[in-house]
């Protein structure tokens, strides 16, 4: 491993001109490739303070051995010159696009004597025309068999080709006038192209000239009286109008564009694009990436259009458009709209939608975005393999005697220092166990204290452990609870803790986890392992898992274990704590709003308990109630008068505006995890 200051340029060599940098390691290999607007100014950043530097870029420099740069006059050429390292290079750190899954297009192999239409996957082969990608084959094999009626391309393959042309009889597509049958010389070589050309515009957009052409014909026919040519032609209309009813207008004004999405979380990220020509979708694609370096979604932005659009794909099927739509702009906005203006010999305007349909659009592609990536989480965690890879990799990272099969995670969630509430998730054999899972209302703690709610709810967890174990004879003697803790009232508990399944069978707290994960640094790790050495329990492992920079935190440990971006044990204990965070954000929202309502009408005159059990039944909800008028709730609730049903009114609207402004002004808690989503 390579000390950084070894390789460090000198004062004043660095050049503060624009310019692409170039990180080797001892074997001489490109580990990254970087541009910069100024390269002394940046390439300072990273031996400034090592310490300060992201866990990945400390890696970074500790497996290079010696950096070196070209300067070049402008940020374009910047541009394009880290394009090309990096796709010539091929560099560790550099984040890399992977597709999320092999999507089909619609391929036209012009290059060919007799072009033939098919489904093809995997790398573009030269003179080919491509359509697409489509989301599935069939959706394929559907547009091309209703097309096949207008345009009856060829669509065999090469020795059902050859045979048909040796026997002298075509195959089932020629018999039933789906195929002009080039193989027995019903068609010349000149019209099969022609009819392969239009087929190709018809799927480049050109759709209104040829429903244009057919209308034409059909009505000549009807006047000539040949009914039977007419109708065939208005059969061939509806067969193309059917294609493009498969393909929705998203926007009105005929556009063509791309528009591009991210998903992410802290080691990953999905990128989807749909291409749009004529207004209509010819097509998705979708890509997930690991992340190898520290990145923004401006910076995600920037990476994905070099790599996407530097491959010179062809204007048949996904080529520059003339706007190209993203979530944020890249932060060299200037610069890579005029790299991709001169990849396409023409204009290119790169924005992000603000309004209308171009925004919904938007806003549908970041959905398919978010779905991809939950499916890729769902995927992998789904693995076999891959679970027990996680396991024995947190066993080692941690030294565990044995692989953490059963793993519960703790997490405090609470609004600016009200209604502070806890959650529990149980993972087992790296599977969520949602029939375990537990919540806790924590009392007593309001403020920032999210290290004692983590230390009373581990307390609480475990002393529920300690008595089932002592009811079912497993402990000879647990001692005085009440010794333990002076004041402290079980009974109390037993009502705070809010439970999904509560049938005693299920209620296993019994059970006793390898690992406790808590979701915080050492503060919380050090509150979980003191409230767990109060109890004398020494047989259970505590970690915790810290946001910002994805450290592992041990107890008594001065610095945390950092474990590999790659690893899938990483990655299982984020899935641990971001289910413990989601689960505690939903019981937090739910309890703040039943407190709203119900502090609302307990602070209305003359509304006793009789008549607000008496409102409910009436109107079978509180936002049933919310929604009636003063008149209606005096009508519906006998004992209710007019100038009391007007009070509750009120206070419903007032506390529905005050449940607004809390979760419009939720800030995030630095020891913990708020209602900040």
């Amino acid at each position: 491993m390579a000390d950084p200051n070894r390789y460090r340029p000198k004062p004043g060599e660095i050049p503060e001109e624009p310019g692409v940098y170039r990180f080797r390691d001892e074997r001489g290999r490109v580990v990254y490739v970087g541009k910069a607007k100024s390269l002394r100014q940046r390439l300072n950043q990273y031996f400034a303070d090592f310490s300060a530097l992201h866990p990945r870029t400390q890696l970074m420099l500790t497996t290079a051995a010696s950096v070196e740069w070209t300067v070049v006059n402008t940020e374009v050429e910047a541009l394009q010159l880290e394009y090309s390292w990096i796709k010539e290079f091929d560099p560790r750190f550099n984040v890399k696009y992977r597709d999320d899954k092999s999507y089909p297009y619609l391929a036209v192999t012009m290059g060919e004597e007799f072009p033939r239409v098919q489904v093809m996957r995997g790398a573009k082969r030269k003179g080919t025309r491509y359509f697409g990608p489509y989301s599935h084959a069939w959706a394929i094999r559907e547009t091309v068999d209703t097309l096949l009626r207008v345009f009856p391309v060829r669509t065999c393959s090469t020795g059902v080709f050859k045979r048909a042309g040796q026997i002298g009889r075509p195959c089932l597509l020629g018999y039933i006038g789906k195929c002009s049958a080039p193989c027995v010389k019903r068609i010349s070589g000149d019209d099969h192209r022609a009819l392969a050309e239009d087929f190709c515009d018809f799927m480049s957009g050109q759709t209104s000239r040829f429903i244009r052409k057919l209308t034409a014909e059909m009505k000549e026919a009807a006047s000539e009286e040949e009914y039977e040519r007419a109708a065939r032609l208005r059969d061939d209309i509806k067969a193309l109008e059917r294609a493009l009813e498969k393909q929705a207008v998203v926007l009105g004004d005929g556009t063509d564009c791309d528009v591009i999405a991210l998903a992410e979380d802290q080691l990953e990220a999905a990128v989807q694009i749909f291409y749009v020509r004529g207004g209509r979708i010819r097509g998705q694609r979708g890509w997930v990436l690991e992340k190898v370096e520290e990145t923004t979604p401006a910076d995600l932005v920037e990476h994905f259009l070099g790599q996407f659009y530097g491959e010179g794909t062809s204007p048949d099927s996904n080529g520059i458009p003339r706007e190209v739509l993203v979530p944020e702009l890249p932060p060299d906005a200037e610069a890579m709209t005029q790299w991709l203006s001169e990849r396409r010999d023409g204009p290119v305007q790169l924005r992000v939608p603000r309004r209308g349909d171009k925004k919904a659009l938007a806003e549908t592609v970041a959905r398919n975005a978010k779905e991809a990536l939950a499916l890729h989480k769902l995927r992998r965690a789904s693995d076999l393999t891959t679970r027990s890879k996680a396991l024995n990799e947190i066993q080692d990272a941690l030294e565990l005697d044995d692989a953490p099969l059963r793993i519960e995670c703790y997490d405090v969630s609470n609004l600016q220092g009200t209604h502070v509430v806890a959650s529990m998730v149980v993972f087992e054999d790296g599977l969520a166990r949602k029939s375990e899972y537990r919540r806790f209302s924590v009392k007593g703690y309001e403020g920032s204290d999210d290290i004692s709610a983590i230390r009373e709810v581990i307390t609480r967890r475990f002393r529920r452990y300690l008595e089932e174990r002592e009811q079912s004879g497993e402990l000879d003697l647990l001692g005085d609870p009440e010794a333990g803790d002076p004041g402290h009232d079980q009974d109390q508990d037993q009502d705070q803790d809010e439970r999904l399944v509560v049938s005693p069978q299920q209620r296993k707290f019994a059970y006793p986890p390898n690992l406790v994960v808590v979701d915080g640094g050492a503060g919380q790790v050090a509150a979980a392992a003191a409230a767990l050495a109060d109890l004398g329990i020494d047989d259970v492992a505590v970690c915790g898992l810290a946001k910002r920079l994805e450290e592992v935190w041990l107890p008594g440990q001065e610095y945390p274990v950092i474990m590999s971006r790659s690893s899938e044990g990483l990655y299982l204990l984020q899935r641990v704590r971001d289910e413990a965070h989601r689960f505690a954000i939903t019981y937090h929202r739910a309890k703040r709003g039943k407190a709203a309502i119900t502090s609302a009408l307990d602070g209305v005159p003359g509304l006793g308990p009789s008549r607000r059990a008496a409102l409910l039944k009436a109107f079978g909800s509180v936002k049933a109630i919310s929604s009636a008028s003063p008149q209606e709730i005096a009508a519906a609730v006998p004992g209710i008068g007019p100038k009391l049903a007007e009070s509750v009114v009120i206070a419903l609207r007032q506390a529905s505006v005050q449940r607004a402004g809390d979760q419009q002004n939720s800030m995030p808690n630095p020891g913990g995890s708020r209602d900040n989503d």
